[in-house]
C-alpha cells in the first residue's frame, strides 16, 4: 500500500493576519512578476519557493508587502536581515490587542497611536504593516546608519507610507531608549527583536545551523518560514549590530528592562520578542526587582515555529 505525502500541519498564526492562508504564488506573481522565476512545486505537490535562497525569499517578500500591504517599492541592501512576512505581521497584531486592553477593549487606531520599533533595520517592516493595518505612525530608530538611510528611502517612497514613518539613529550602542525618546514624545507601545548571540562567533556558527537546516528541508511547503539571521558571508542578511550585541539576548533585554524605568511616564507598553525561552523568566524577575506590578508573557506560532514577547507596563490597575 502507498500513502501519499502531505504537508506538515501549520499552527494558526493570529486570526487577523493576512498570511495565515496558503500562499496564493499567481495572485502574488501577478503583483511582482520577479516572483515567478523562483517558484517551483515542492514534494507535496505545492507551488513554493525555496526557503534556502535568500534571493527567493527578498522576491517573496516584495510581493507580500506589495500585494497586502500596498507597498510597491521595498528593497534591503545586500548583507542586510530579511525577514519574515507572516510572523512580522503576527507580533503587530498582538501588540493591537495589547493595546486594546488599556483602551476599554477596543484597538486604537490612527496617526496619534504612535510606536517606537528599537532596531528597524534596512527592512523597515514592522512600521509598515503596522502603519498600513492600523494607520499608526511609527518612529524607528537603530545604530547603523545605512540601515536608517533604507528605511527612511521605503517610506518616503512609497506613497502610502509617507509622513508616518520618522527614522532616528540611535548614536550610543550602550543604550535602548535613552537618545531615542524625546522628552516630548509618547508612545502607545515599543517593540523590538533584540539580537540574538553574545559575540561574532556564535551568531556565525548558529547561522550555518540554520543554513544547513534550511538546506536539508528545502523541498517542504513552507507557510511561514525561519528568519534568516545569516551572516554576511552566508548572504542571508545580518549586520553585527542585528545579530549579536555583548551579553546576548539576556544582555539586551535587562539593559532594556532598567532603562525603561526612565521612561515609564511617556511609554504606555512596553514589548520585546525573546527568543530563548529562558529569558522570559529571568526579564519577568528582572521587571519584578524594578517595581513593575503588570507583566504577560503572549505567545505566539508562527507555521511550526513558536515565538513569544514579553510586555510590562507602569500603568495602575490594568485588569489582563
Amino acid at each position: 500500500m502507498t500513502h501519499s505525502k502531505s504537508a506538515p500541519t501549520k499552527t494558526p498564526m493570529h486570526p487577523r493576519n493576512k498570511h495565515n492562508a496558503n500562499y496564493d504564488f499567481p495572485a502574488l506573481i501577478a503583483t511582482s512578476p520577479e516572483l515567478k522565476a523562483f517558484v517551483e512545486t515542492n514534494q507535496y505537490g505545492n507551488e513554493s519557493i525555496n526557503f534556502s535562497d535568500p534571493l527567493a525569499v527578498k522576491a517573496l517578500n516584495k510581493a507580500l508587502l506589495a500585494h497586502f500591504y500596498d507597498v510597491p517599492f521595498w528593497d534591503i541592501p545586500e548583507g542586510y536581515l530579511c525577514p519574515p512576512i507572516p510572523g512580522r505581521a503576527d507580533y503587530i497584531h498582538n501588540i493591537a490587542d495589547l493595546l486594546a486592553i488599556t483602551n476599554e477593549g477596543e484597538i486604537p487606531t490612527g496617526k496619534n497611536v504612535r510606536g517606537l520599533d528599537i532596531g528597524v533595520g534596512a527592512n523597515c517592516v514592522y512600521p509598515i504593516i503596522g502603519h498600513r493595518e492600523y494607520k499608526w505612525n511609527f518612529v524607528g530608530s537603530d545604530i547603523d546608519v545605512q540601515a536608517l538611510k533604507m528605511a527612511s528611502f521605503i517610506a518616503n517612497n512609497n506613497p502610502s507610507l509617507k509622513k508616518g514613518i520618522e527614522c532616528r539613529q540611535q548614536k550610543n550602542e550602550e543604550n535602548i531608549f535613552r537618545g531615542v525618546i524625546k522628552p516630548q514624545d509618547e508612545f502607545a507601545f515599543t517593540m523590538c527583536n533584540p539580537p540574538f548571540h553574545a559575540s561574532e562567533a556564535e551568531a556565525t556558527a548558529g547561522s550555518e545551523r540554520k543554513q544547513q537546516n534550511l538546506a536539508t528541508n528545502k523541498s517542504k511547503k513552507g507557510h511561514a518560514y525561519n528568519e534568516l539571521k545569516g551572516v554576511k558571508k552566508l548572504n542571508f542578511g545580518g549586520q553585527n549590530a542585528e545579530l549579536w550585541c555583548e551579553g546576548g539576548e539576556l544582555g539586551f533585554i535587562t539593559q532594556m528592562a532598567k532603562e525603561s524605568c526612565e521612561f515609564a511616564l511617556q511609554v504606555q507598553w512596553f514589548t520585546t520578542l525573546i527568543s530563548k525561552k529562558e529569558n522570559v523568566e529571568a526579564l519577568h524577575q528582572e521587571l519584578a526587582r524594578l517595581g513593575v506590578k503588570t507583566i504577560k508573557t503572549v505567545d505566539m506560532a508562527q507555521g511550526q515555529k513558536i515565538s513569544r514577547f514579553v510586555a510590562w507596563t507602569f500603568q495602575a490597575n490594568v485588569n489582563l
